[in-house]
């Protein structure tokens, strides 16, 4: 989302999810377009082997360090003035709003991936107690960060088979922002606080470090906590030697790891604009889709201002979001948290009050059968509710969930879309003020 912005804001937009430049975009469509047909185990595995690629061996967690990561953070974008910037939770509806308003978003959350081996996917008590000395070392080093170990072997299944997601949280406003805002927000300027109030049940394990079993998506707290049917059928479809799990008992609810907003960051924020005198405006919200309709909404309204047709959607899916591509298109943007019955429901909600002549979809394909996955009929039903043309985006219906080539291949399609157009002028902050809190 990140890049996905940042590169709007430069003028460009993002092949292959910012992962490979644009000139290796076809050979990597075509690199995993051939893992798509080798036998599921083995394109398990690689998919797998790619995650943990990534990861930090678990002895370098002390190295690091929160103020080099805002650094890198704020490096993404263009140095010039912004008339607003966004800072806080992780919202694919948001970055296309911050991108309308022609206005960076400052993440609140970044994901450290941690190797891990010798830990049975499904013993969240053995995933807990692996992750606290790595904890220890990476917040004795970070005391301005708050961990939330996350282990969810429902949709993270593959990539939790030799890694460990940790997801931290900056509780102070970090150096590297504060300068930002101060070189970079325009006199007169405002900061928008990004706030998913969407909590889950963890467990404490220390003052700033949490575990929390399961994560938003396709199986309920209840399901991960307490087990049932679906979740049975998932272990024995698996070959797990349990028909449920046995995670720590939780003691509180938190910030949701991956969506969710630590509103400890307001107190600096407050600081910050008075010392800076800049105005801070607060967007809250209870759920990661609760601001799709309204951003949706918020484009079609834009393309009708301009004498433009508004009657082409674009449904993105996790990470799966193009926002130069979605203008230059005139496409109205609809982002999806995941590829799960909810998201569908989400959808299908959305689409009932509204009417597309054109609808184009995207699917991220994580790679597992999990609980609560909406299959890839159900998504073509939705696709019949588009007037003229309903179509999958870089999908490979035979492929879903383990369509890997997909990444790659919803890019190139979507560039391909005809008629285009120049991208406008930006929204100002006063066209979305039915979005904002009053400022504080």
């Amino acid at each position: 989302m990140l890049r996905a912005l940042s590169r709007f804001l430069a003028g460009q937009d993002i092949p292959a999810i910012g992962q490979a430049p644009r000139a290796l975009e076809p050979v990597l469509g075509a690199v995993l377009a051939g893992v798509n047909r080798l036998p599921a185990r083995w394109a398990d595995q690689l998919y797998a082997a790619s995650g943990v690629s990534e990861a930090l061996p678990p002895n370098r967690l002390g190295e690091v360090d929160s103020d080099e990561l805002a650094s890198w953070v704020v490096d993404q974008y263009p140095k010039r003035r912004y008339p607003v910037v966004f800072i806080g939770a992780s919202n694919g509806a948001a970055v296309h709003l911050a991108a309308a308003l022609d206005a960076p978003w400052l993440p609140q959350t970044v994901l450290i991936p941690v190797r891990r081996r010798g830990v049975d996917r499904d013993d969240p008590q053995a995933e807990l107690e692996a992750g606290r000395a790595p904890a220890e070392r990476l917040l004795a080093a970070n005391p301005d960060l708050v961990l939330h170990h996350m282990h969810d072997p429902n949709q993270d299944r593959l990539m939790i088979s030799g890694m460990s997601y940790f997801r931290v949280k900056w509780r102070r406003l970090p150096d590297a922002y504060r300068r930002f805002l101060r070189d970079h927000l325009m006199a007169g300027g405002a900061v928008v606080t990004v706030e998913c109030g969407l909590s889950w049940p963890v467990t404490r394990v220390g003052p700033r470090h949490v575990f929390q079993f399961g994560a938003l998506g396709g199986a309920s707290e209840e399901e991960y906590h307490s087990g049932g049917p679906r979740v049975a059928d998932l272990l024995r479809r698996y070959g797990a030697h349990r028909s449920r799990w046995w995670p720590p008992e939780p003691d509180e609810r938190a910030p949701e790891a991956e969506w969710g907003f630590e509103p400890g960051l307001l107190t600096d924020l407050g600081e910050a604009a008075d010392q800076q005198q800049f105005s801070l405006r607060r967007m809250p919200f209870d759920h990661p889709e609760r601001m799709s309709p309204l951003v949706a909404d918020l484009h079609r309204a834009w393309y009708a201002e301009r004498g433009l047709p508004a009657d082409r959607l674009l449904v993105e899916s996790f990470l799966l979001m193009e926002p130069w591509w979605t203008l230059r298109t005139g496409s109205v943007p609809f982002w999806m948290a995941f590829n799960t019955e909810a998201s569908h429901r989400a959808l299908s909600d959305f689409l009932d009050t509204r009417d597309f002549e054109e609808i184009r979809l995207m699917l991220f394909s994580h790679g597992t059968e999990s609980i609560g996955l909406a299959g890839i009929d159900e998504w073509r039903r939705l696709l019949q509710r588009a007037g003229r043309r309903g179509m999958l985006l870089g999908v490979d219906p035979r492929a879903f969930p383990r369509d890997f080539a997909g990444l790659v291949r919803a890019h190139r399609e979507l560039t391909r879309v005809r008629p285009c157009w120049e991208l406008p002028p930006p929204r100002r902050l006063s066209d979305v003020e039915s979005l904002l809190l009053a400022e504080r």
